[in-house]
């Protein structure tokens, strides 16, 4: 069971305490971070010189309230981490973002996914008050009535008004497993349906439906996976070996069925990163066998990742091979659901990057959030998509970045929305129509008058 409340209280004070000299000690002239052994950042950025700022002591989950279904967590604490201990009390958070290196501090200023989120909205929707670090060097408490223009600006400020040091989150109770249907559609039309129909009933053919995402391989295979908490005893699957979650989901015609535990179903994806484990070579069996399980995990293929952006491996290969350089496309988009067959046709006929991720999300509440502005009581989903195309195939153009710069435009023509966390190429001005313009700006003078943290624009879309 966790620590005494009282020992973890000591420990979280004593790791703002630590966070704050730290921050201290930056020169005024410096750049300031967080120091972070991981990240799940796909942007392009030069190497940090200025060392970041102490977070040890701020990793871990202070308090649980069985009783209230609220848990206090420390901004840094990993969604694994954190799941690991509400589980024993049968509760999980709302949300539970796929990976499990992202930190609740993160998910919440840079805003996270899954497949409850049909129903409970993105985790920043669950957050009854935040202690937040200032970059005017203080810690402040933002809540719906504390600081309330903080608390609505801090999602998709990525860190640019502040770090989350302690967040008080709602929970939910959880069902030990997760009994699954992976039904396949035809066309892109009918998954869509299906998925609207979810969306206003939360069933499907009479049966409860918890958890809802899907995959595109195709315009003519694609299929919903349709999550309902069971506490019926079984057998389950395991996808930490050889098996594969994301190629169990593929069948020839109708539905298939699954069961998990609830751990293994949070972390379903985590193990291959959903399907770019492959690049890797961790899919191939012979390579896999001799993969350690603790190796076969994002945080593992992300760390080979950021070490191939670094030295250009990937484009070394392709120049020795007589090939163009490849673009990164890794994106998650939010499209209307009644937009959304119109831009996953449009991205098949001009992008040529499969799987496809889907997932279907709505606000919680009846407030939009500035600087993600999606419109309550409105259905979209999250289109996501992960991989490189060679430069000369980038439709259009021939210069770096046209593939992403086209997914930019066709989003917005069809009123949607890109998360931030990757490569962007707008405007200042179509940024700020996009993302909060002026509302953003009035909040960063007042909890960060003198710059002292880089602005959202600078961080989301400019190089340095």
């Amino acid at each position: 069971m966790p620590a005494p409340v009282v020992n973890a209280r000591s420990a979280h004070a004593a790791g703002v305490e630590r966070l704050l000299a730290s921050y201290r000690a930056v020169p005024a002239t410096a750049p300031v971070r967080l120091a972070k052994p991981t990240s799940n950042l796909f942007r392009t950025r030069s190497r940090a010189g200025a060392p970041g700022l102490d977070t040890s002591g701020l990793t871990d989950v202070i308090a649980v309230d069985a009783e209230a279904r609220t848990a206090d967590v420390a901004g840094m604490c990993t969604y694994e981490e954190l799941v690991a201990v509400t589980l024993q009390y049968g509760l999980s958070p709302l949300v539970v973002p796929q990976l499990k290196t992202i930190t609740l501090g993160g998910a919440v200023t840079g805003l996270g996914i899954e497949s409850t989120s049909f129903r409970n909205g993105l985790p920043h929707e669950s957050v009854l008050e935040m202690d937040i670090l200032t970059g005017a060097g203080e810690v402040v408490t933002a809540s719906p009535t504390e600081n309330p223009d903080l608390f609505r600006a801090f999602p998709n400020s990525y860190g640019t008004l502040g770090y989350a040091v302690r967040l008080r989150i709602e929970l939910e109770p959880v069902a030990p497993f997760v009994a699954l249907r992976h039904v396949r559609f035809h066309t892109l039309a009918e998954l869509l349906q299906a998925m609207a129909g979810i969306f206003e009933t939360g069933a499907f053919d009479g049966i409860a439906v918890d958890y809802l995402d899907g995959v595109v391989f195709s315009a003519a295979e694609s299929y919903l996976c349709l999550g309902t908490g069971s506490a019926a005893s079984g057998p389950v699957s395991d996808y930490t070996g050889q098996g594969i979650y994301y190629r169990s989901i593929q069948h020839a015609r109708g539905v298939t069925e699954d069961r998990l535990s609830i751990a293994d179903y949070l972390w379903r994806w985590d193990t291959d990163w959903f399907w770019c484990s492959e690049a890797f070579g961790a899919q191939s069996p012979g390579i896999r066998r001799l993969w350690p399980r603790r190796y076969r995990r994002s945080s593992v293929y992300s760390k080979l990742m950021h070490y191939e952006q670094r030295f250009h491996i990937g484009d070394r290969i392709e120049r020795l091979n007589g090939r163009p350089p490849r673009e990164r496309v890794v994106q998650d988009v939010e499209v209307p659901i009644e937009r959304c067959a119109e831009f996953l046709d449009w991205f098949l006929a001009t992008v040529p990057i499969t799987p496809i991720w889907l997932c279907p999300l709505r606000l919680r509440g009846d407030e939009a959030w500035p600087l993600y502005p999606l419109q309550p009581g409105r259905n979209y989903v999250n289109v996501g998509f992960w991989s490189t195309v060679p430069i000369s195939s980038s439709p259009g153009a021939s210069n770096f970045g046209a593939t992403n710069r086209l997914i930019e435009r066709e989003v917005g023509a069809l009123d949607g929305h890109k998360s931030l966390y990757s490569d962007s190429y707008y405007s200042r001005q179509e940024f700020d129509e996009l993302y909060g313009g002026e509302a953003y700006r009035a909040v960063k003078r007042r909890y960060d008058p003198d710059s002292r943290l880089l602005d959202l624009y600078a961080k989301a879309v400019q190089r340095r």
